[in-house]
C-alpha cells in the first residue's frame, strides 16, 4: 500500500522559515518523481515544487521561486520542503503528491496534509 505523511508544518512569522518533510512507503521511492502542493481554503491546489527521482532537476511555481526548495534522501525515502522568507500568502495546506503507474495511465497518490500559517 502506497502512504505519503507529510509533517512539519505550523505557525511562523512572515520572513520566517519551515522545513515539511514526506516520509513515503509502498513503492520504490527513488524510481519516482516527486512534488509539493499547497491548497488554500477557496482556491485551486497549487504545483508548487517537482523534484526527480535522483535529485538531479528541480522545477518551482514563480511565486516560491528563490525562496523554497525541493530535496530528497533516496536512502530515507523522504523528500524535503525547505521554505525560507515566509509570506502570508504561503498560508496553506502542504500536500506530497507522486504518479505511479498503478492503472494504465498512472495514478496520483496523496498525503494527508500538514497546515502551514504564516501571521504576526
Amino acid at each position: 500500500q502506497v502512504q505519503l505523511v507529510e509533517s512539519g508544518g505550523g505557525l511562523v512569522q512572515p520572513g520566517g522559515s519551515l522545513r515539511l518533510s514526506c516520509a513515503a512507503s509502498g513503492f520504490t521511492f527513488s524510481s519516482y518523481a516527486m512534488n509539493w502542493y499547497r491548497q488554500a481554503p477557496g482556491k485551486e491546489r497549487e504545483l508548487v515544487a517537482t523534484i526527480t527521482s535522483a535529485g538531479g532537476s528541480t522545477n518551482y511555481a514563480d511565486s516560491v521561486k528563490d525562496r523554497f526548495t525541493i530535496s530528497r534522501d533516496n536512502a530515507k525515502n523522504t523528500v524535503y520542503l525547505q521554505m525560507n522568507s515566509l509570506k502570508p500568502e504561503d498560508t496553506a495546506v502542504y500536500y506530497c503528491n507522486t504518479v505511479l503507474p498503478t492503472s494504465d495511465y498512472g495514478d496520483s497518490y496523496w498525503g494527508q496534509g500538514t497546515q502551514v500559517t504564516v501571521s504576526s
